[in-house]
């Protein structure tokens, strides 16, 4: 995350979770050659939703240390209110 831009008023309802208070956001950008799997994720959250963002942050609960590995993962995220967890190729809801 290493450019900070001013979120477009007309889009700042929009994106709510990435907007700090002072009306900027740090951009973390993806190309298809970077990452395949996850730039496809991006396309297809912006496809279904409008949005070509996602929030990026750290992955644990409060007190609990950051996700390190595939069964850490599945128990975040069973014992959190997240809605739904990619890992890899898989995809899983509640």
């Amino acid at each position: 995350m290493l450019f900070v831009y001013d979120v477009r008023p007309e889009v700042a309802d929009l994106v709510p979770a990435i907007r700090h208070v002072d009306g900027t956001a740090r951009a973390q950008t993806v190309r298809r050659e970077q990452s395949p799997l996850f730039h496809r994720l991006l396309e297809q959250f912006r496809e279904r939703s409008g949005v070509p963002v996602l929030v990026n942050t750290s992955f644990n609960t409060r007190g609990k240390p950051i996700v390190c590995t595939p069964q850490d993962a599945l128990e975040c995220f069973y014992t959190s209110p997240i809605d739904v967890l990619a890992v890899g190729s898989y995809h899983l809801t509640k």
